[in-house]
């Protein structure tokens, strides 16, 4: 601020005579040669101007910093006499803050670098209080020297400053109502500028003044996408023309915080002039009420399952899935043994705390696709997903989960830190379609359960007869597998492949001597093997057994060049120390590894192509052959062919049976061919029944080949008395 314009127009003229008379009395007491008649005179002017101010007026000397000359006004405003405060230093009444600023400033006047200078500042009255005045101070200009005097004019502002303070007060108590309100406020100019915010707007969406700089910043930081800022603004603007003057506009928005999450909030807005008040609130916690109604709604608050009405839902919809799919399923409802007991002798603490471990427990045995839910007391109901293809394999399914079920809650719960051992009883019933509504269904499995609590409990009981003979004929095979693998009634046959009429080789397969059943085929306890894990120790068995074949035919010069394949099974492939057991059972047996032949499915590719890949090499750097079973029959991919380190390529006998008869799979075959030539792979096709196959095969460039008609599966004796009677060119009789 200039000093004309901070003591106004009639100050300035005053402070401008006062000037040049300072300059003509500074020069008389400099030295200057007038007559002392001439220097009382100018004096005396001098001194009528300052005493018409209507501002205080003082010369200052700029060496000492003392008052050479102050006006009546000036004293007033200070409360000294003129003697008082003639020779008295400024800093004697500056406040110590203020006097160092005002140092600087005059430093600056003195240097030139300033014209004047003009500050606030607190003086100190003579009693001790203290005033508040607008100080303006330039330096007195002499000919042919450095200003040796300042002029400096004050104004009282204390008032001013009083009513200042009282405002920012107003303004601070203001903004810390606004703080303390529980909704957003935001502030915003014509041009969208954000002008004020409270501290619940930076809570709400966690945006500050870095983050609303520009014109729409607001905006464009809550809907980033142009598109949905475009909607945005489209329905506030449609919100805001409906609410007549006065009235506030008001939406719903789920907006972008300034941490990238998304919140949902009501924005009502109303106009004050060219601004506009936004008011944001935070509907999260009205949401998560909503959501904690819908979740009671659905969900039992003890075990956090699905309740009856979701249950009645979820069943619904599995039974619509399952007449889409033309699939199966079934239902399961399980009841604890003798709950009550514990509620009546222990408290419904412990009951409830058994309630809660019985459910984490059975989360624990079921699919993300399957119902788990409580039926209400101690009940719990499993709807397994429709996707088994016949009632027989629902059922088998259901069987075998309720097993697993029932075997996990005899294992001791901890109630009060105390072990408490209880079993349960499991009712099931199988549905295919909407032959049974969901009411009958659970009509059914209660039953169902009625039944198992007769039996004895902690059982599993079918609603339907046959299903339930089936499921205990299952199980009691399932028993009688495990003896099997203990007692060794487990034998491998080996079926002859052939190349050019001449046997090079066999695979080796399992064939089950039941003890009351007979020869059980493999189709029967396969299956059952891979979904109870026993198919890893029956693989491990039928691995050795192949070693030891083939250390056995190497003294036999006739067989010594027979190769053996051994099926591999996903679950056995994927044991960590696979590639060590079977190094392990090629040196325990002294078996030559370049004739053995690792058959592996394409679904075992599926899982994790990586790993199979890594155990793969590691095996073919130690000689083994690796043959890839089934392919075409999966997901096939060019890929595997490319990167796993494969010998040979098993045409599937699916495709076999009818090549004479189905063009699609005789385009197959003869892709399969080439492309085992391609990759540099034998080729050989499985499930060859009659010459018109084999002459199809040979004709497609397929040389090797196995199937009913050189052989069908045999006992070692047979197999071996096959290979006698077809020596290879050069072999003994």
């Amino acid at each position: 601020m200039s000093v004309l314009h901070a003591i106004g127009r009639r100050g300035a003229a005053l402070f401008a005579f006062a000037q040049r008379l300072l300059r003509r009395g500074g020069a008389a007491l400099v030295g200057a040669r007038r007559s002392r008649a001439a220097l009382l005179e100018s004096e005396k002017r001098l001194q009528a101007v300052f005493d018409q101010a209507a501002v205080g007026v003082a010369l200052v000397d700029m060496r000492t910093g003392c008052f050479e000359r102050v006006n009546q006004k000036y004293c007033d405003i200070l409360g000294y006499t003129r003697d008082e405060l003639q020779g008295r230093s400024v800093r004697d009444i500056s406040e110590a803050s203020d006097y160092q600023l005002n140092l600087d400033l005059r430093d600056e006047l003195q240097r030139g670098r300033r014209a004047s200078f003009q500050m606030e500042k607190r003086q100190l009255r003579k009693d001790g209080s203290m005033v508040w005045v607008d100080l303006t101070v330039a330096p007195v200009l002499q000919e042919g020297g450095v200003p040796r005097y300042n002029v400096g004019v004050i104004q009282d502002i204390t008032e001013r400053r009083r009513m200042q303070d009282a405002l920012r007060r107003s303004e601070e108590q203001l903004r810390s109502i606004l703080d303390h309100l529980p909704v957003g406020i935001l502030l915003s100019g014509p041009d969208g500028q954000a002008i004020f915010h409270n501290r619940h707007f930076v809570d709400i969406t966690g945006y500050t003044w870095r983050d609303l700089v520009g014109a729409g910043a607001w905006w464009t930081r809550a809907f980033p996408d142009p598109d949905v800022r475009a909607q945005a603004l489209s329905r506030w603007h449609a919100a805001c023309s409906q609410a007549h003057a006065g009235q506030i506009a008001r939406a719903e928005y789920d907006v972008c915080r300034a941490d990238g999450g998304i919140c949902s909030v009501a924005l009502s807005g109303i106009a004050l002039g060219h601004n506009e008040i936004l008011i944001f609130e935070d509907l999260s916690r009205y949401k998560a009420a909503e959501e904690q109604i819908n979740y009671l709604a659905y969900y039992d608050p003890l075990t956090g399952l699905a309740n009856w009405r979701l249950l009645r839902d979820r069943l619904d919809t599995a039974l619509s899935r399952s007449v889409l799919r033309k699939q199966c399923g079934a239902v399961l409802m399980l009841d604890l043994d003798r709950f009550k007991l514990l509620n009546e002798v222990r408290g419904h603490d412990c009951g409830d705390q058994l309630l809660r471990q019985v459910a984490q427990r059975l989360r624990g045995q079921v699919r993300t696709e399957d119902v788990l839910a409580r039926h209400g007391g101690d009940a719990f109901v499993l709807v397994l997903d429709a996707d088994r293809p016949t009632p027989t394999q629902a059922a088998a399914h259901a069987g075998e989960l309720g097993e697993r079920v029932l075997a996990a809650l005899r294992a001791p719960f901890l109630l009060d830190g105390e072990s408490y051992r209880t079993t349960a009883s499991i009712g099931a019933a199988v549905f295919q379609g909407r032959a049974e509504s969901p009411d009958e269904l659970l009509r059914q499995v209660d039953v169902a359960l009625y039944q198992a609590k007769a039996s004895g409990r902690d059982v599993l009981c079918f609603y339907d007869a046959r299903a339930q003979a089936l499921v205990s004929e299952r199980a009691a095979l399932e028993s009688d597998l495990r003896v099997a693998l203990e007692q060794g009634q487990l034998e491998p046959y080996y079926q002859a492949q052939v190349c050019d009429g001449r046997i090079i080789g066999a695979e080796i397969l399992v064939r089950w001597h039941h003890p009351r059943q007979g020869l059980v085929p493999p189709a029967a306890f396969i299956p059952l093997a891979e979904e109870t894990g026993l198919i890893q120790p029956l693989g491990e068995a039928m691995l050795r057994a192949a070693c030891r074949q083939l250390a056995a035919w190497a003294t036999d010069p006739q067989l010594a060049g027979l190769t053996l394949s051994v099926n591999i099974s996903p679950l056995q492939f994927y044991q960590d120390d696979f590639v060590a057991r079977v190094l392990d059972a090629l040196a325990d047996t002294g078996a030559d590894p370049s004739l053995l032949e690792l058959e592996l499915t394409e679904g075992l590719l599926l899982q994790d192509v990586e790993d199979t890949i890594a155990k793969m090499v590691r095996l073919k750097a130690r000689g083994l052959r690796f043959s890839l079973d089934d392919f075409g029959t999966g997901y096939s991919s060019l890929a595997y062919l490319k990167r796993l380190p494969l010998d040979q390529l098993k045409i599937d006998q699916s495709f076999v049976r009818d090549v004479l008869r189905d063009p699609n799979d005789a385009a197959i075959v003869r892709t399969l061919v080439a492309l085992g030539s391609t990759f540099g792979l034998r080729v050989i096709a499985e499930g060859v029944e009659t010459e018109a196959q084999k002459a199809f095969l040979l004709a497609q460039g397929c040389r090797n080949w196995q199937g009913y008609l050189f052989s069908r599966p045999v006992p070692l004796d047979r197999f071996t008395a096959l290979v006698r009677a077809n020596p290879a060119p050069g072999q003994g009789a």
